[in-house]
């Protein structure tokens, strides 16, 4: 049985095939037309997906979106119609928006595909999201937490959800409690990474990098916005905001009354902290560390928010487990206290929580719940998009004339790489199927060693070309991440297998990886296994081996604004336009000094 789950028009469109309940293909949209956060109709994402599975569209059995359209049209009208005449410019941008493509997705769906219309099915938003969460999940039984901006109402889920491999149970999702728009955990924030300069949708993580530079001197202000309960509810004072009846404004007036002028998005970021070498700038330091009191107020706030959430779940259900989804979900640093300080064993949370992961959890949704089918899956890796062959790899160099050396002992292009890194230089590693989700996990990678702080430096400002307050991720092997990292349970709790958790770095180890060690002594690992990925294991253990840390910085390899490499041709283009000193493709190497033949 084939199911397509589809994502689009909000954020990160996607497409996902399943087929007997096992994953075929998933993959955002936009890795293939190479615009970040490419929200449109994902054509070229299930195209990429019918030919990974070897079928065309009329094959498939069912097609599911992930949100119902028209409960989400109900609720623009009734929030619009609430807040009249502000809302005429949000009114009229929404109904030109939905009349246009968004009212018209089963007919898109059917003309795209060739499917009848009773083959396609919507599930809730946050359905979507509780099913990508624990039908990818280990477990047999767990609480459901979903938090995100908004789906059609629902901004928040609690719930219980369980499933069995053999068939012998049922399987079933209740999302028993839940909270409705304009009230969102998502959108608090989101309004925060407006005020402090970044794009909403794109900025939320550039927020909590700047959190740990800052102190919670600003706690009090921002708990004058949210009210939080002991029964994991929580409700916003609307009349800080903005963005119930505006489509470009997240907070108002009274907002800035309580936090001060807004930051501009062009300024520079920094504080003395950050950036010692500019302590003499006295009211750009001033200015900026302000922002960052600020940034670290709103994430203590919002971790505040889904503990109390998660000790309430824990004391309703008494649950062992929690699987969460959802954008806010991604908040790696919120997801280290969720598994070290609640009452929870384990916590499993979808790699891809945002609305990309909701075109998988909608096909789960399908395949688990509406037919009713045994579960077949637990995702323990993200490796499900497009990949190369060396053919292709040597016919796209020879074609452009780019020179490049190809080993056929494996073993020993890997001990290149190692030299490499060893000498302090920067790689490209692009190998295999691309990753699904947002983060970036050595398939296609930027590969640094880790020992010296300078290097974060060199990344930010000559490759990534961002600002230098972004901290870069620890790759370690999985049995040895213990010895540096303070993360209970680390060999086996799945977060760090996906980069989805901030743990501390052991005081000890401190020194040992500068360049992946943020402010406050954290790091977002990402723990490798050997059978997962035996060749990015193979090269962090070789560089182990030569300098007894079994570390190397990890980030993903992109230039800041653009999408992660999917392709050879992306992979060079963003090579030759940073100072990446080299790069490897499959078997090939290519040097920083290669030119193109005429």
């Amino acid at each position: 049985m084939d199911i397509l789950g589809v994502s689009c028009f909000y954020h990160d469109a996607a497409a996902a095939l399943l087929r007997d309940g096992q994953i075929v293909a998933a993959t955002m949209e936009e890795r293939l037309t190479r615009k970040k956060h490419d929200n449109g109709f994902p054509a070229r994402a299930i195209d990429f997906c019918l030919e990974q599975g070897g079928i065309q569209g009329p094959d498939l059995d069912y097609v599911v979106f992930y949100e119902k359209p028209m409960v989400k049209v109900g609720r623009i009208l009734q929030t619009a119609l609430g807040t009249f005449p502000r809302s005429w410019d949000f009114w009229r941008e929404a109904v030109t928006a939905y009349v246009s493509e968004k009212f018209w997705i089963k007919s898109l769906l059917q003309h795209h595909l060739g499917v009848r219309p009773e083959q396609i099915l919507f599930c809730d938003h946050h359905m979507s999201h509780a099913a990508s969460a624990f039908f990818a999940s280990p477990f047999d039984e767990a609480a459901v937490i979903t938090v995100d901006g908004v789906g059609e109402w629902t901004t928040t889920t609690m719930g219980m959800a369980r499933g069995t491999w053999d068939g012998s149970g049922e399987n079933a999702i209740d999302l028993f409690w839940e909270q409705r728009f304009p009230h969102s955990i998502g959108l608090l924030y989101s309004a925060f990474t407006a005020f402090l300069g970044f794009h909403v949708n794109d900025g939320e993580y550039k927020v909590m990098g700047m959190a740990p530079y800052g102190e919670p001197t600003y706690v009090d202000e921002v708990r004058k916005l949210i009210s939080i309960n002991d029964d994991g509810s929580f409700a916003l004072n609307m009349d800080y905001f903005a963005y119930h009846h505006s489509a470009s404004r997240s907070f108002n007036g009274k907002f800035v009354d309580l936090f001060g002028e807004p930051r501009m998005h062009s300024d520079d970021f920094f504080t003395a902290k950050s950036a010692p070498h500019r302590v003499g700038e006295t009211e750009a330091v001033r200015r900026n560390q302000h922002y960052a009191d600020i940034a670290r107020s709103i994430q203590q706030v919002t971790e505040e928010a889904l503990l109390a959430m998660a000790n309430a779940l824990h004391h309703k259900t008494g649950a062992r487990k929690l699987v969460m989804a959802g954008g806010v979900a991604l908040n790696s640093v919120a997801n280290f206290r969720l598994f070290s300080e609640t009452p929870f064993e384990d916590v499993y949370i979808q790699p891809a929580a945002g609305d990309d992961g909701g075109a998988l959890g909608a096909a789960l949704w399908a395949y688990h719940l509406v037919l009713g089918q045994p579960r077949k899956l637990v995702m323990t890796d993200t490796y499900l998009g497009q990949q190369f062959t060396n053919a292709e790899t040597r016919a796209f160099f020879d074609a452009e004339g780019i020179p490049y050396e190809e080993y056929e002992d494996d073993d020993r292009l890997l001990d290149r790489v190692v030299e490499e890194i060893l000498d302090q230089k920067v790689v490209g590693l692009f190998q295999g199927r691309y990753e699904w989700g947002p983060r970036a996990l050595g398939n296609r990678s930027i590969l640094a060693d880790p020992r010296r702080a300078e290097m974060k430096d060199i990344i930010n400002t000559k490759i990534k070309f961002r600002e230098p307050f972004r901290p870069f991720a620890p790759v370690v092997l999985q049995e040895r991440a213990a010895e540096f990292f303070d993360y209970p349970n680390v060999e086996t709790n799945m977060l760090p297998r996906f980069m989805l958790a901030v743990s501390p770095v052991k005081p000890d180890k401190l020194d040992v990886a500068k360049a992946t060690t943020h402010e406050g002594g954290t790091g977002r690992l990402q723990t490798i296994d050997q059978q997962t990925n035996p060749r990015y294991y193979e090269l962090v253990r070789r560089f182990g081996e030569a300098t007894g840390v079994p570390i190397l910085v990890n980030t993903s390899f992109n230039l800041r604004g653009e999408p992660i490499v999917s392709s050879p041709a992306n992979a060079w283009w963003t090579f030759s336009h940073s100072e990446i000193d080299w790069l490897v493709i499959g078997s090939f190497l290519v040097g920083k000094d290669a030119k193109k033949r005429s």
